[in-house]
């Protein structure tokens, strides 16, 4: 009678010692994100963070956001770039907090994966910790999660949730803004992680292009375009309400310019904006043409150039453009907020975008 070995979680698909081997590996970039509050390291079953330094504030509100990146993972893991990805998933995190005037504290991520490859997950882990630095936020923790039979062996999603800090009378948002005040627009680094449904279905299902194809209106292979990381404006965000009065930040994320302005506009007030004013990035015409998307298509999916807008009184104006400027961040006022009319919303696009 033949004998069978007894089931093990290494035959089930767990292999846990290489999740021991991925997080060695990933403990040097998590120190990189170390701020003064963060108690311990990575290891434990919680991250710390001393909040006696809250007890400066008169009323510490705590904001709090999660998201992850969507299926622009897909792109990472064809191109087998991986280093990229968790830029994108701090930006979406951070800048999401900081729309209310909160300072970045810490985060945590969660990494799930078919098959632990240690190396992946450490890079993918670099990529985070590289944009908590950029984001002036700490890293504190996170999860490794292997699910064989339930993704492929080189299939992984990321997410993340983090928490910020802001003084209770200093909380940005739509009480404040007021007829007059400026709409400035900060530029984003390209498609930045929203809307890669509709563009992966454009430039693959439709147009039959590799990642690997040479697009010249980009200067580089279509790959290299798709996966340029998403833009963290949380330190430059930041940098405004220190240096001059801003009433409002707005993400530009699912929703596009519109919708997510409209978000922090008051109602009886609408934003106003001029397209004339900015010319969006090769990668938006390209979207649009080859797969005939309407305009109205196109800009409520995608950010069409622009990631994050601020709302400043007119007399702000100059300062925030410097500010801005001095950071290497390029800025321009594309509209204003006026008297909401009877057959506008909370705000709408006119004209058509600089050439």
């Amino acid at each position: 009678m033949s004998e069978t070995a007894g089931a093990s979680y290494a035959a089930a698909g767990v292999d846990i010692e290489a999740g021991d081997r991925a997080v060695e590996l990933m403990k040097e970039w998590v120190k990189k994100t170390r701020r003064p509050e963060v108690l311990g390291g990575i290891g434990g079953f919680a991250g710390l963070f001393d909040a006696s330094a809250f007890k400066r504030y008169e009323r510490p509100l705590l904001a709090s956001a999660t998201d992850g990146v969507g299926t622009k993972v897909d792109l990472a893991r064809q191109m087998g770039v991986y280093d990229t990805i968790g830029h994108d998933l701090v930006a979406m995190v951070m800048d999401d907090i900081v729309v209310c005037g909160a300072e970045p504290l810490f985060m945590t991520d969660y990494i799930c994966v078919g098959k632990v490859h240690p190396e992946r997950v450490a890079a993918i882990v670099k990529g985070i910790a590289e944009g908590c630095v950029l984001a002036g936020t700490a890293l504190i923790g996170g999860e490794t999660a292997e699910h064989p039979g339930l993704l492929g062996p080189d299939d992984f999603d990321v997410a993340g949730a983090g928490t910020g800090v802001v003084e209770a009378d200093r909380l940005l948002g739509a009480d404040r803004i007021r007829t007059g005040d400026a709409v400035i627009a900060m530029a984003s680094s390209g498609l930045h992680s929203n809307g890669y449904s509709l563009v992966r279905h454009v430039v693959f299902d439709r147009m039959g292009w590799t990642l690997d194809r040479e697009i010249p209106e980009f200067g580089r292979t279509l790959g290299e375009e798709l996966l340029e990381p998403t833009k963290i404006y949380s330190l430059d965000c930041l940098a405004l309400t220190r240096t001059t009065e801003v009433h409002a930040f707005s993400h530009i994320t699912g929703g596009g310019l519109a919708a997510n302005l409209a978000r922090v506009v008051p109602d009886g007030l609408h934003a106003a904006l001029d397209r004339s004013t900015w010319a969006p990035g090769a990668v938006f015409d390209l979207v649009g043409s080859a797969g005939q998307v309407e305009r109205l298509e196109l800009e409520k999916t995608l950010n069409m150039g622009v990631g994050m807008m601020a709302v400043v009184p007119a007399e702000s104006v100059d300062v925030a453009l410097t500010t801005l400027a001095d950071r290497g961040v390029d800025a321009w006022v594309a509209g204003e907020i006026t008297e909401r009319g009877e057959h506008t919303t909370g705000a709408a696009l006119s004209g058509d975008y600089a050439s």
